[in-house]
């Protein structure tokens, strides 16, 4: 069984990172301007003084109630739940999800936090990244970083938040920790990435730390350090490093042939990646990969950006991003293809 579902992650994987091919960068990336914010403790959702009233005109209505109770007392009023998306039919949205988490260490957060759409009758793939830091209610605690909703309460909890404050409901997951990552990569013989612009940032016996712009060819250890490396830029631009590593492994999926070596990659996979994704669900899913690795279908990609959040800081002095619900739902909106369902 655990064979068939390690397998299973070796086709999603090549399913996911099928929509690398005509990729652009996500936009300029840039800090957050502080925008003043004082807490409200009235009710009110957070931000709705400035911010335009969110189009909820294609969202079915789920009451507050239908989600579990806050356990501690948060900074700021809990906003209200967006509802949920009307979406094509046959789509399904799987949770990519990073983890620091260390061998035999219980705690960790989920530091990349990915949604792959994916709909067959269309044929697209849309990739929409978030933050780790946005500040968003986590249904059964509190007003929280995103990044805590998985550690806290597994894939149920995360659900539950993704729903509550994007208007989706995740169909599956896929959790993968940065360290089997590195592994994973040096399996595959290494990839070639193409960056979108150069970084240079502080790396463990390196010192200062340069990639150009352009192709450049990583090892395991040089795609980690370019995955979580935000010293010397911002969580925005990692999400745009985020979906260039996962073309690069595509490709370098596609030359080797990853389906045929699948058992060779079994054991990074059991070491690595946590999943409730079967082969019964990848199955009518790939002849999506297919169409898009042979450079056919569309693929989009998406970002909660600066411009869609402000800087906010707790009561325990946590630096966090407050999400501009109008404009977040607005993103959701066109990665979830939710025109498309509404005229059908």
């Amino acid at each position: 069984m655990m064979k068939t579902r390690l397998f299973a992650s070796i086709l999603l994987c090549l399913l996911l990172a099928a929509c690398a091919p005509g990729m652009s960068p996500l936009g300029p990336q840039a800090t957050p301007t502080a925008t003043p914010f004082l807490p409200n403790f009235a009710g009110q959702p957070a931000g709705s003084e400035t911010s335009p009233t969110p189009d909820t005109r294609d969202l079915i209505p789920i009451p507050f109630e239908n989600y579990p109770a806050p356990t501690a007392q948060s900074d700021i009023a809990l906003p209200d739940p967006v509802g949920r998306f009307i979406q094509p039919e046959g789509q399904v949205n799987i949770l990519l999800l990073g983890s620091d988490q260390r061998p035999n260490d219980g705690g960790f957060r989920t530091d990349v936090i990915l949604l792959a759409t994916l709909n067959p009758a269309g044929e697209l793939v849309n990739l929409t990244s978030f933050p780790r830091d946005l500040y968003v209610y986590v249904p059964g605690w509190k007003m929280d970083r995103i990044n805590a909703a998985f550690v806290r309460g597994g894939f149920e909890m995360m659900a539950d938040t993704m729903e509550y404050n994007f208007g989706v409901r995740p169909d599956h997951y896929v959790l993968a920790t940065f360290w089997g990552f590195r592994s994973i990569v040096d399996t595959l013989g290494g990839i070639t990435v193409q960056s979108a612009r150069g970084l240079s940032d502080q790396r463990d016996g390196h010192g200062i730390y340069s990639v150009p712009a352009g192709s450049v060819f990583m090892d395991g250890e040089t795609a980690l350090w370019y995955v979580r490396s935000r010293a010397t830029s911002s969580d925005f631009d990692r999400t745009r490093r985020e979906q260039e590593v996962l073309q690069a492994i595509f490709y370098r999926m596609i030359s080797i042939d990853a389906i045929a070596r699948a058992p060779q990659l079994y054991d990074q996979y059991r070491q690595s990646v946590t999943t409730d994704v079967s082969l019964s669900h990848i199955l009518p899913l790939l002849p999506l990969a297919a169409k898009l690795g042979a450079g056919g279908g569309h693929s989009g990609h998406y970002a909660v950006g600066p411009e869609d959040v402000s800087s906010f800081r707790t009561s325990t002095g946590a630096a966090v991003l407050l999400p501009d619900r109008a404009k977040v739902l607005n993103i959701m909106r066109q990665s979830l293809n939710v025109a498309s369902a509404s005229s059908n």
